[in-house]
């Protein structure tokens, strides 16, 4: 019985880029696994599908532009999500600064409130949970989104952030203090 070779999707995405014939239809490959968990990914740290859409698209010209470069030390996914949460992380400070310049701008003293869209569902404990993540520091919201909602482990959260296990570990505990906190606070 003869063994069938198949490639994995990552395998067949890295090898339809490499070549200038095929690298459209790779990136369209990419694009296509991995679109929806990235979006996932930056939706809940920027809030509103208008911005994630847009934090997406230049998550996905990143990646193409970089696609050529990538040494495949980590997997696939690892480097997409990398890029992700960095696009994600510049686009809130940038506009946390435009924030505080609109602040400044009109000489209003106060503090700046994230605005939330509805939640992805009804379900009234999701909505305080949303709104319990709104008021963690980026970082925290990050890992906490990375460990609770994507199951990452803390070793590959290492990787993707360039952080140590147990500086994530307190991180995520912070965080998860915080939520709870604010979640007994409401009820």
């Amino acid at each position: 019985m003869q063994a069938i070779l198949t490639l994995s999707t990552d395998d067949q995405i890295l090898a339809l880029v490499q070549s200038a014939d095929t690298k459209e239809r790779g990136f369209r490959l990419l694009v296509s696994t991995y679109q929806q968990p990235l979006y996932t990914l930056i939706r809940r740290m920027v809030r509103t599908h208008e911005d994630a859409d847009d934090v997406l698209q230049e998550c996905l010209i990143k990646a193409y532009r970089g696609i050529g470069r990538f040494e495949g030390k980590s997997k696939l996914y690892t480097w997409l999500y990398r890029i992700a949460t960095n696009e994600a992380l510049t686009f809130l400070k940038k506009r946390q600064r435009r924030a505080e310049d609109a602040l400044e701008d009109e000489g209003q003293a106060g503090v700046y409130y994230l605005r939330a869209e509805p939640p992805l569902d009804g379900n009234d404990l999701q909505r305080k949970l949303e709104r319990a993540m709104t008021q963690l520091p980026d970082k925290q919201r990050l890992v906490f989104n990375l460990r609770y909602f994507e199951e990452m482990s803390y070793k590959e959260m290492g990787v993707l952030l360039q952080t140590s296990v147990g500086a994530l570990k307190a991180s995520y505990h912070h965080a998860v203090k915080k939520v709870e906190a604010i979640l007994k606070a409401e009820m």
